[in-house]
C-alpha cells in the first residue's frame, strides 16, 4: 500500500526547494536584462544583425517628396514638372489647376495631392539627409521600394574618441520595388530609383555605426 501522508520535514524541504527555484529564476531574469557582452564584439554576426535592424526600420527607397501638396508652375523645368504627371497617371496623386504657385508667383499652376493609393506609400519614417554643413531630418516621404541585406562586405577597425566607439560597415543589398515603381515611365522620371534597382547586389552602401550598452547600432537610429 502506498502511503500518501506528507510529513512536516518533507513539506519544509519542498518549500525550500521551491524558494530556491524561484530565486534561480529571478537571477536568470536579472541576467537576461543585463548588457549582452557578446553583442558588443566587432564581428560578422553582430554587424550583420546591426545592418538587418537598420534596414528593417529605415531600408526604404524614397522619392524625396516630403511635403504635400506639391505645386508646379506652368512651364517649370523642375523635376516635379516631369514626375508629378507620371504619378498622376498611375493614380498615386491627383492634380488640379490653380491660379498661382505656392511661392505666390502669378500665373497658372497645377497642384498635386496624394490619393488614397498614394498615401499607402507615404511612410511616416524619418528620412535623414546629410550634407557637409548640416543634417536635416524629414518626418515622412513617398517611398517606392524596400531594401534588405545581400552581403556584409566588411568594416573599418573601430575607433574610440571622446568615449564613443564607432566604425562604418560596407554592404550590398537586395531590393523589392512596389509594383508601380517598375513601370518604364517611373524609371525614366526617377533615375535614382532606377539606378538603385539596376545595381541590386552590386552597389556598395556604407553605414556608420557605434557601440552602445546593448551592442552596435546604426548612427541614424540613435540621433539626439
Amino acid at each position: 500500500m502506498t502511503n500518501n501522508t506528507t510529513t512536516p520535514a518533507l513539506t519544509r524541504r519542498a518549500r525550500r526547494a521551491g524558494a530556491s527555484l524561484l530565486a534561480l529564476l529571478a537571477s536568470l531574469a536579472l541576467l537576461s536584462g543585463c548588457d549582452n557582452e557578446q553583442a558588443r564584439f566587432p564581428d560578422n554576426d553582430n554587424f550583420t544583425a546591426t545592418v538587418n535592424d537598420y534596414l528593417a526600420q529605415r531600408g526604404h527607397v524614397c522619392l524625396a517628396k516630403y511635403a504635400w501638396p506639391i505645386t508646379v508652375a506652368a512651364g517649370s523645368r523642375e523635376p516635379d514638372a516631369q514626375q508629378m504627371p507620371v504619378l498622376e497617371k498611375l493614380g498615386l496623386v491627383a492634380g488640379k489647376n490653380v491660379a498661382a504657385t505656392a511661392s505666390g508667383d502669378a500665373g497658372p499652376a497645377r497642384e498635386y495631392a496624394l490619393t488614397d493609393a498614394g498615401r499607402k506609400h507615404y511612410l511616416q519614417v524619418p528620412v535623414v539627409i546629410r550634407t557637409p554643413t548640416q543634417t536635416v531630418t524629414h518626418p515622412a516621404d513617398l517611398c517606392a521600394a524596400t531594401l534588405s541585406l545581400d552581403r556584409l562586405i566588411g568594416w573599418d577597425p573601430p575607433q574610440t574618441r571622446d568615449g564613443r566607439t564607432a566604425t562604418s560597415l560596407l554592404f550590398t543589398y537586395r531590393i523589392a520595388p512596389d509594383a508601380w515603381a517598375i513601370a518604364p515611365e517611373v524609371q525614366q522620371a526617377f533615375p535614382l530609383l532606377a539606378r538603385a534597382i539596376q545595381r541590386e547586389g552590386t552597389m556598395q552602401v556604407r553605414l556608420g555605426v557605434h557601440l552602445t550598452r546593448r551592442g552596435w547600432v546604426a548612427d541614424e537610429l540613435d540621433l539626439h
